[in-house]
Formats: C-alpha cells, sequence, structure tokens
C-alpha cells in the first residue's frame, strides 16, 4: 500500500514538473488579446510560421498585432526571445510606412506587457479614425 502510494505521488511530481516544463515552452506560442483597444496578437515565436488571413503575400511570420473588426494589422518582422518571460520584437504596419521596437514579457501564465520601446506610435484604426495604442499594453493570454 505504502509502495503504491509513493509510486502515485512520484507520478504526480513529474507530471506537474512535464506540464511546467511545456507552459514555459509555448509562453510565446500563443493568441493575446485586450478588450479596451479590441486588439489582439497572434504569435509563434518558436516556429515563425503564422500567416495573416486575407494577406498571405507576406508569408509566414513570428506573428502580427491585429484589430478586431479590421484587416489592418502591425506585423512582426522578427523576434528575439530573450529569456522564458521576455521578446524583442520587430514591428512594421502592413503598409511598410512606419516601424518600432517593443518588448514583449510575460508576467505570468495569463498576463503579458507589450512594452513600446522606440519607433513608431501603434496606430490602428478605430470607427474611421487612427487612434494611438499606449506604450505600454496589457495583453490577456486567451
Amino acid at each position: 500500500m505504502i509502495k503504491r502510494l509513493f509510486q502515485v505521488l512520484i507520478l504526480l511530481i513529474f507530471t506537474s514538473k512535464v506540464s511546467a516544463q511545456q507552459q514555459g515552452d509555448n509562453a510565446f506560442r500563443a493568441y493575446l488579446y485586450n478588450n479596451e483597444y479590441a486588439v489582439y496578437l497572434r504569435i509563434n515565436l518558436y516556429d515563425q510560421d503564422i500567416q495573416v488571413p486575407g494577406q498571405e503575400l507576406y508569408g509566414k511570420l513570428p506573428g502580427y498585432l491585429g484589430k478586431h473588426g479590421s484587416s489592418f494589422c502591425w506585423l512582426i518582422t522578427s523576434a528575439d526571445i530573450n529569456s522564458d518571460k521576455e521578446a524583442t520584437l520587430q514591428l512594421i504596419n502592413d503598409f511598410g510606412s512606419e516601424d518600432l521596437e517593443a518588448t514583449l514579457v510575460r508576467q505570468d501564465d495569463s498576463t503579458y506587457v507589450l512594452r513600446h520601446e522606440h519607433g513608431s506610435t501603434i496606430k490602428v484604426p478605430n470607427k474611421g479614425k487612427w487612434q494611438r495604442l499606449p506604450k505600454t499594453l496589457k495583453l490577456k493570454r486567451k
């Protein structure tokens, strides 16, 4: 009986470690969103195989920032994973007229922060006008 209990305990510990490692390995493979600005970030910084729907001309990318109800987006042209909690992103708008560098930081399993470092301001269409996003944008993992 004690031997069986010990085996179950070892199995539970091993399973929780594997689950934590898998979560860490998928930290930058996600769909992140911000309801306040109706924007989302679709990323896979590992395989860099994301295609923008309706804009396949750009090919496979590390990801993009999109706006709900609009085809406009900011393309992530390159991404460097600095640690299991931070990545540096290079973005351009889909016209190619503006670019910027940003840092994506994972705060916990479901909360991320996109921080504008330098370059153009992130603007997205909103009711016929351009809306500037804040320099620090909180995103939730879906």
